[in-house]
């Protein structure tokens, strides 16, 4: 259905998407829960990501972010001459809500990737809002940027989305993206949630007709997609991502759980090498994450790609 959707859409290609973009925020408020005034459509996730670094830090309001998580905050608030305060993951690669909170004292923005990229781990929802809480006592003009970009792919029973508090709390902004569960990366579409304060305040930092006739067709067929559509690609998403981590802890290698399309495993060597080593034999491995300099951030694809995905890793690690 998206394909074609796509195709079709190739004969109003000429046009700005001004209609179709209206029509999309009304579909997604509907199916989000929320109004279309609470939603702001951009290029991916990576603009909204962008505008809100621009919206809400400065020389003199720094950016709080963990230490890996996605990148692209933290090269945009340097650009602007922002302080960038990098908080450590724990040693089970998660989010330290509590040296983040600390971290977060007088800063301008919190960027909280839950689940985090590249550790593939999550925190529930009683954690997230009583973070949220800690930060309206200890630094009420900080605002919270929650990644939930990997949304549909969690399992954890205590994790929920942060949009309800988004669309309550003029501190609070979700993001969400097409590019992960709706395979539509490519075509770079996303979106921000919060309240009509909130989305007014970033709404003049967006560049104009940052979204595409491609895209906007795209995403609308996929959101008339039946529920089982989503369901289908969890349950591939999990069946390979359990086989290639079956491979791993088979050959004795420590792989963190993931609640994500990835995963991270410690293979006890430099993952810039291994990253090398396997691209040489035709299989790509997601970029080196310092400092976790002996972990590498395994991408899930088909269950064929991950077999012939394990063959390279063993003969890379184990037989090399």
């Amino acid at each position: 259905m998206v394909l074609d959707a796509v195709r079709d859409a190739f004969t109003v290609s000429n046009r700005y998407p001004a209609g179709p973009d209206k029509e999309l925020v009304n579909l997604l408020a509907k199916a989000r829960g929320v109004k279309p005034e609470n939603i702001l459509m951009g290029c991916g996730s990576t603009e909204n990501l962008s505008i809100a670094v621009r919206a809400f830090t400065s020389p003199a309001k720094a950016l709080v972010v963990a230490s890996p998580t996605f990148e692209d905050p933290a090269r945009v608030a340097k650009l602007l001459g922002a302080e960038v305060r990098e908080v450590p993951v724990t040693g089970e690669l998660a989010l330290d809500l509590d040296a983040m909170a600390e971290a977060a004292k007088g800063a301008g923005l919190v960027y909280l990737c839950n689940p985090n990229n590249p550790t593939a781990t999550v925190h529930g929802a009683a954690a997230v809002n009583n973070f949220i809480d800690t930060l309206a006592r200890t630094s009420p003009e900080t605002t919270i940027l929650v990644d939930e970009a990997y949304h549909e792919f969690v399992d954890d029973p205590t994790y929920a989305t942060a949009i309800p508090v988004a669309i309550q709390n003029p501190k609070v902004i979700v993001a969400r993206t097409f590019s992960k569960i709706y395979g539509m990366a490519g075509l770079r579409l996303g979106y921000a949630i919060g309240t009509p304060e909130t989305i007014t305040l970033m709404q003049p930092l967006k560049l104009n007709s940052s979204t595409n006739m491609l895209a906007v067709a795209g995403a609308l067929a996929a959101l008339k997609q039946p529920a089982a559509h989503l369901e289908r690609e969890r349950r591939l998403n999990h069946a390979s991502k359990t086989f290639i981590r079956s491979f791993f802890e088979n050959a004795g290698y420590k792989v963190t759980p993931s609640q994500a399309n990835f995963m991270m495993v410690d293979i006890r060597r430099d993952s810039k090498q291994f990253q090398a080593d396997c691209k040489a034999k035709g299989v790509l491995v997601g970029r080196p994450f310092p400092p976790l300099t002996t972990q590498a951030r395994i991408s899930i694809g088909t269950a064929d790609e991950m077999h012939r995905a394990a063959e390279i890793f063993k003969r890379v690690l184990i037989t090399a």
